[in-house]
């Protein structure tokens, strides 16, 4: 037993709190009703205790980041949900953007020379850009740069082109894999419980949609990350359902890589009457997914959306990875009000911010294949190579 946890076991007076430390200590999973005790009396620094000391059982010192750029082919939406300030209906795209194949193409030529892993691709459900015009601008994509890792394509957006297609969510990850997309990010899942997503996403993919989508990937073999957005109008039982969901399926085919929670941002949407969350429940929500979701292997805190100095603070609270470089200007979390209006960091930037924190900055790939291991990487010196940053 650590002496974190032995301690933490030790002074604390609360039985039901006791009783979920000692079982965190051993390794067993906690119920459902054990994660919304941690929500209802947990303090922060005794959940932030116990999901350290899961963090440190995983992971050790180790903090992941890739390198990556985003490409967003539209904001051009069909949907209209109530917490969104980035897209534009279809009936006022004169409002929004739409980027052609050769334009998204003229991106990916722009990384040219850079040592890029990945793009993300995710945008608004626009009803011309189709199964077969992503299925050409995946094949262009791998036909210049095979080795890029396509993550691309929320859930919502694949099952609007399926079911615009007519084909089975089977047949068009198929089609979409075979084409050349590697991994699903996790956006769209937003909060499962029917009630709640009637009253903020009312008109896109229900849950056992999102999740049959995500299930069907990992069975090609794919991996695919995992999202909630809280802070707004659920409850605690609604994360909880949530991420018991997550679990389970994750419990049926080990395809996760991450978890991601994402901070509802109140700026310029029909949400905006709704107060955002503290940063001590933002952490609290953070430590409380590392101790429930046992079987995901990594919890990421998504820094344009919290902040780089809140990213950096959640290190202490079960996160191990912080997401990527974001060579671009992504604009999903800045357009609500996000502390990162340009949510750009050079490699540089992130290692020194995860140094920071007493942590060993590690870059993957997608799939968390170390690309190298900067803990002793000094940038001041003159051996540091430039293309780095």
């Amino acid at each position: 037993m650590s002496t974190s946890i032995d301690s933490l076991i030790h002074i604390e007076t609360d039985p039901q709190l006791k009783a979920i430390a000692k079982k965190v200590n051993l390794q067993q999973r906690i119920t459902d009703e054990e994660g919304l005790i941690l929500f209802e009396k947990g303090s922060l620094p005794f959940v932030g205790a116990l999901a350290n000391f899961i963090r440190e059982q995983l992971h050790g010192n180790t903090t992941y980041f890739n390198r990556n750029f985003h490409i967003e082919p539209t904001n051009v939406c069909v949907f209209s949900c109530k917490f969104c300030s980035y897209s534009r209906l279809y009936a006022n795209k004169e409002e929004g953007w739409e980027l052609s194949i050769d334009q998204m193409v003229d991106i990916v030529k722009s990384y040219d020379g850079k040592p890029i892993t990945e793009v993300h691709i995710v945008g608004g459900v626009h009803p011309k850009m189709n199964v077969d015009y992503f299925i050409e601008l995946m094949k262009k994509i791998k036909a210049h740069r095979p080795t890029l890792h396509v993550k691309a394509f929320t859930a919502v957006e694949l099952d609007y082109m399926f079911r615009k297609a007519k084909l089975t969510t089977e047949e068009g990850m198929k089609r979409l894999h075979e084409a050349g997309l590697d991994s699903l990010p996790g956006g769209g899942a937003e909060i499962f419980a029917p009630e709640i997503r009637e009253h903020i996403c009312a008109d896109k993919v229900n849950a056992d949609g999102w999740l049959s989508i995500h299930e069907a990937a990992h069975n090609l073999g794919m991996h695919s990350n995992a999202t909630m957005l809280y802070g707004h109008i659920e409850k605690y039982e609604h994360r909880i359902d949530h991420m018991r969901r997550l679990r389970e399926l994750q419990d049926k085919t080990k395809g996760f890589n991450t978890f991601i929670p994402l901070k509802f941002r109140n700026m310029d949407n029909d949400m905006s009457y709704v107060a955002e969350s503290s940063i001590i429940e933002d952490m609290r929500l953070y430590a409380i997914a590392r101790i429930y979701l046992d079987n995901f292997p990594h919890l990421k805190a998504y820094w344009p959306m919290l902040g780089r100095e809140n990213a950096q603070l959640s290190l202490a609270f079960g996160v191990n990875d912080i997401d990527g470089t974001i060579d671009d200007s992504t604009k999903i979390y800045s357009m609500a009000g996000s502390e990162e209006q340009t949510p750009t960091m050079t490699t540089e930037e992130l290692v020194t911010l995860i140094k920071q924190a007493k942590r060993k900055p590690v870059e993957r790939d997608t799939l968390y294949n170390v690309v190298n291991d900067y803990s002793e990487v000094n940038f001041e010196t003159a051996a540091v190579d430039a293309s780095l940053n």
